[in-house]
């Protein structure tokens, strides 16, 4: 909480398009820059490095959280994990929101993060529970920003890149860690071509598949110039709706152990996936 201080296989391809369209069709005041000059110089220049000081952090424990509203009706999905920015690798235990019938959610989702790659275990519609699907997030349409119910945070830094009109907020308390809020927008496409080659592909294809190329962010560096918040406000068309996506992820404990073991070949499910 923040306190104000101052390409894939058609089982696969489905899965994921049947992730986010599922969560689609169940879903549907700014704050003045500070006065004084921001720390650190020019904000645009200080967002953007971001990205470096993850890589020289190495890893960190993540929780996600996505909204998503369509229709009028608004969802989401929370997600906790770690991720090594080096390896670009990660590991999430993604819960999906309770169904319209005021049911329990299936049982969480379990996602390994992988350059170009999504694997998803326990995903349901028709995969059988001790099997994984695997999704070329280069060929998604929203490179993965969203289909698997939480930003890679890998490409929720690397959006930063192409930050620009940024801004300094204030600074603020984040979970007793002061941070300096910056707010500005981002092109998909610059970020995308500015990126890190393991990312770079996934975001090539988000550029291509968002129904539009700006996306406005809120972001949060600590005295370290780390990434320790960003929020992304994202729009897209499924299924012939607008979605307006509010996707956020937080980084802390820096440095802690990822290990990330891929399923063997016999156990990534390649049938027909339910919609």
């Amino acid at each position: 909480m923040v306190v104000r201080k101052g390409r894939t296989g058609g089982g696969a391809r489905a899965a994921a398009l049947a992730l986010a369209g599922a969560v689609a069709v169940a879903a549907g005041g700014c704050a003045a820059p500070a006065d004084d000059e921001p720390p650190g110089g020019d904000p645009g220049r200080t967002v953007r490095g971001a990205v470096e000081e993850l890589t020289r952090a190495g890893s960190s424990k993540t929780s996600t959280s996505m909204e998503m509203a369509s229709g009028g009706t608004r969802v989401t999905i929370r997600g906790e994990g770690d991720y090594d920015f080096r390896r670009r690798t990660g590991r999430l235990r993604v819960v999906l929101p309770r169904g319209a019938d005021g049911q329990s959610p299936q049982r969480p989702i379990t996602e390994l993060l992988v350059p170009g790659a999504l694997y998803m275990k326990d995903r349901g519609a028709g995969v059988p529970a001790d099997k994984w699907v695997r999704v070329d997030t280069t060929a998604l349409e929203d490179g993965n920003l969203v289909t698997g119910g939480a930003t890679d945070p890998a490409a929720a830094a690397e959006l930063l890149r192409g930050a620009r009109d940024v801004t300094y907020v204030d600074e603020v308390d984040l979970a007793g860690v002061t941070v300096r809020h910056y707010r500005g927008i981002t092109r998909i496409g610059d970020a995308a071509r500015l990126s890190s080659p393991p990312v770079r592909g996934a975001l090539t294809a988000a550029a291509k598949g968002f129904a539009t190329d700006l996306v406005s962010f809120d972001a949060y560096l600590d005295g370290a110039g780390r990434l320790r918040k960003v929020r992304h406000q994202f729009s897209f068309r499924n299924q012939g709706r607008t979605v307006e996506v509010a996707s956020t992820t937080l980084l802390y404990g820096f440095g802690a152990p990822v290990a990330v073991t891929l399923p063997d070949r016999k156990d990534i499910y390649t049938g027909k996936i339910e919609a």
